[in-house]
This record gives C-alpha cells, structure tokens and sequence, in this order.
C-alpha cells in the first residue's frame, strides 16, 4: 500500500501482490577518471619521508666551534685618493678681532637708492570686492599672443606638409596620365590607312 494510506484503511483487507520496486542503477561519477589524474599529478615518490638512502655524515666532520661564521676577506692597504681637512683650531688660537672699516655706510646705502633703478609693480588684477589679487600675465587679458611676430603666418610644417600633399597628387596624375596614354589606340598615318586598306581589298 502507499505509505500516504492510513494504518487501518477498509482498503488493507484487498488482497494485492506486493512487489518489491527494483533497484535503480548504481551512480558513477563522470569525473571520476579526471579526479583520479589531479590526484596523481600531486603524489610524488618520497616527497615527504625523503629518499630511502642518505648518506649518514661522518663522526669526524661533527660541528666545530666558529666553523659557521663568515671569513673576514684580506687585509688592504689604505690609499687616501681625498686631501685631509684642515684640522680643528686649537684652544689658544683666537681670531683677528677689533678691525674696523672706514666706510661709511649710510652715505653708501642712501647713494645706492638714488642712482638705482625704480622696481617696477608686478602687474595683477582685483576680481573681487574683497581684493583678490591675480597675475595679469598669465590671465589672459594682456594682448600677448598677438603682438608676436608670427602671429597669423602659417606654420612651416604646415606649408612643408601642403607642398608633400601637391607633390604627391603631382605625381599621381601624372602616373594616371602616363597610363591612359599607353592605354590609347594609336593613330595611324595617311600612308599606313592606305597600305591597310590596300591589304584588305586584296
């Protein structure tokens, strides 16, 4: 019966032939062999217990005291390729003090103002009711570029690259011209029409 029925059911005392449901067939993975073959590329012989003799080192090379430390490489000879500096002062030397010029530096200073030059404002610009001040040089209200002098002439590469692209279009022409000429049919003279004529009548 189906296991849905209930335990006790009018319909349990139907005789029926119960058959036992077949086996259905066994599963086999279909990456089976592929698994197998990962495996396999990661085993090695003796990977992890090492190889199955090793040679066993000797009781008399047993380690020895300073046998791993580093040999210091040969004494050198020193070579000064620099001069020395001059060496320190001593204590009781003291410099030369008390020397006194007799220029006068305010007749000096006062004449370097007058017969120099007055340094020019750096030109900006206040865009701001708050005095935000700018360089005026690089804002582009100063006319720069166009008082250059050559402003408005064609650049040389340009003209060197015009004369290529005529020369080249010179040269296809021509070529195009050369052709066609050699395509044409020629023109025959007075004299070969009449010789041609003459063959063909006879």
């Amino acid at each position: 019966m189906d296991s849905t029925c209930p335990s006790e059911s009018i319909y349990n005392l139907i005789p029926s032939d119960w058959k036992e449901p077949p086996q259905p067939p066994r599963y086999i993975s279909i990456f089976k062999t592929a698994i197998k073959e990962d495996m396999q590329k990661s085993k090695t012989a003796m990977k992890t217990m090492g190889p199955p003799k090793v040679e066993v080192p000797s009781p008399k090379d047993f380690l020895k005291k300073h046998s791993k430390e580093k040999t210091l490489p040969p004494k050198k000879k020193f070579d000064r390729t620099e001069p020395k500096k001059p060496p320190v002062p001593l204590r009781t030397d003291h410099p030369v003090m008390g020397v006194q010029s007799e220029k006068n530096f305010v007749s000096s200073n006062a004449a370097d103002v007058i017969m120099g030059v007055a340094k020019k404002p750096k030109p900006i610009y206040v865009d701001k009711r708050t005095g935000d001040k700018h360089d005026l040089e690089t804002s582009g209200l100063v006319p720069k570029y166009i008082n250059k002098k050559d402003y408005g002439v064609t650049p040389e590469y340009i003209c060197k690259r015009n004369e290529e692209i005529k020369n080249a279009q010179e040269e296809y022409d021509n070529y195009i011209q050369e052709n066609l000429r050699k395509a044409a049919m020629k023109r025959l003279s007075d004299e070969e029409r009449e010789a041609v004529l003459e063959v063909s009548v006879l």
